[in-house]
């Protein structure tokens, strides 16, 4: 059942629990509340499970995209992170466009579009030449890595960065350092690293030296291209032929943009049946700044990518941008597309972005359709945070629904 079929109103209250009646600014809204999807991952699809900080569960947007689209319609998501919305879309057989300021987005969601075969992975990686020692070109990583381990990783950017500047980097190129980039730190023998925080935050070298002398840890080797093929059979394993097809075909007509959200040209007008996102929230995560060793394994300037990105204490200078980001999102939305724009729970609750968000979506010329708030149990990085998920961060998903044109 699509959105086509039943009015929007309804498919919103599927599975709700509370309902609340708000005036926001002159316009009449209904927060929805229930659970309206669960926050398993490993419920998902097994190509999901690349960590990005401030990601959300693929359910969220699978939720819309199965109520909202049907086969064929394009997707998009301006904020796109480590690609969930796209993703989920491309499983489903939609067309999409990603976007994202940050040049990580693109190098973590593309190569997931043309999943490759274990066997062409191996080849390829026992093809790329590995120096026996750490060389002095490259920045002090010793309190992450074993010299040897170390050594392997500045090999494969050496050799994935030249490839890059001549042109020739492919499809197995790609992967392997999406898989890479996803492997150089985390808290299990899976990554590269010693033990340190998890995969989506890299602590500074000063704070990881204080976590050894700490725990008393001294960097074992990690065998990176043993890992790299350990993490492309994980990531494959429960994606179908069937699912292949689509993600490939998604792929190739597929936008994958790295700019400001507030001007995608490049985006037909009335083209985007769906979009679902999750801006980035205030000073709540530091993108570009929690990514610096992604960031230079990938030749990627983390200080030119921070002054671009929105992170900001400023409520006002939010507003501002998120406006302009509306006025975007109107120009291409189709008659009758729809917008679901996440913006979960900030500073112990004290600031609603959800009633924020109402009036500039309004003001673009969406209506508001509802603000859904999907309940959350504790997550693992909760746990590992030591966080409890109901005080602290953010511990609801608060979408807000627009809709481009009226009902019917």
């Amino acid at each position: 059942m699509t959105v086509l079929d039943t009015p929007a109103g309804e498919i919103l209250q599927e599975n709700a629990t509370t309902v609340e009646h708000l005036d926001i600014r002159g316009t009449r809204v209904e927060r929805i509340h229930g659970e309206f999807w669960t926050s398993g991952q490993r419920q998902a699809s097994s190509i999901h499970e690349i960590s990005y900080r401030g990601c959300f569960k693929p359910q969220l947007p699978a939720f819309f995209i199965e109520r909202f689209t049907r086969e064929g319609d394009l997707v998009y998501d301006p904020f796109s992170g480590r690609g969930t919305t796209v993703i989920e879309a491309g499983l489903r057989g939609r067309r999409v466009a990603a976007n994202d300021i940050n040049p990580l987005s693109c190098i973590l969601t593309r190569p997931r579009f043309f999943p490759p075969d274990l066997p062409g992975v191996a080849a390829r990686l026992s093809g790329i030449p590995c120096r026996d020692c750490r060389q002095d070109t490259a920045p002090d990583l010793s309190m992450f890595y074993h010299e040897k381990t170390e050594a392997e990783i500045v090999s494969l950017r050496d050799y994935l960065l030249s490839r890059e500047r001549e042109g020739s980097l492919d499809y197995l190129d790609e992967w392997i350092r999406m898989v890479a980039t996803n492997r150089l730190t985390g808290h299990s023998a899976g990554f590269f690293s010693v033990y340190t925080l998890p995969p989506n935050q890299a602590v500074s070298p000063e704070r990881q030296a204080k976590i050894n002398r700490e725990r008393g840890l001294v960097p074992e080797y990690r065998d990176t291209k043993a890992l790299i093929l350990k993490k492309t059979r994980s990531l494959l394993r429960t994606v179908t032929p069937g699912e292949r097809e689509r993600l490939r075909a998604a792929g190739e007509s597929g936008l994958f943009l790295s700019c400001d959200a507030r001007n995608t040209p490049r985006i037909p007008d009335c083209s985007v049946q769906l979009t679902v996102t999750s801006p980035p929230f205030l000073d709540v995560v530091q993108y570009s700044k929690d990514n610096w060793l992604r960031c230079w394994f990938c030749g990627i300037d983390t200080e030119a990518t921070e002054r671009l990105m929105t992170v900001t204490r400023s409520l006002t200078e939010w507003k501002r941008v998120m406006q302009q980001t509306f006025l975007e999102l109107f120009r291409i939305t189709r008659e009758g597309g729809y917008v679901a724009f996440e913006v979960g729970e900030i500073r112990r609750g004290t600031l609603c972005l959800d009633e924020v968000v109402v009036p500039l979506g309004v003001r673009a010329g969406f209506s508001c359709e509802g603000i859904l708030v999907n309940t959350q149990h504790f997550t693992k990085t909760s746990h590992i945070w030591g966080v409890d998920n109901n005080s602290s961060g953010t511990n609801t998903n608060r979408i807000v629904v627009f809709r481009k044109g009226s009902e019917g």
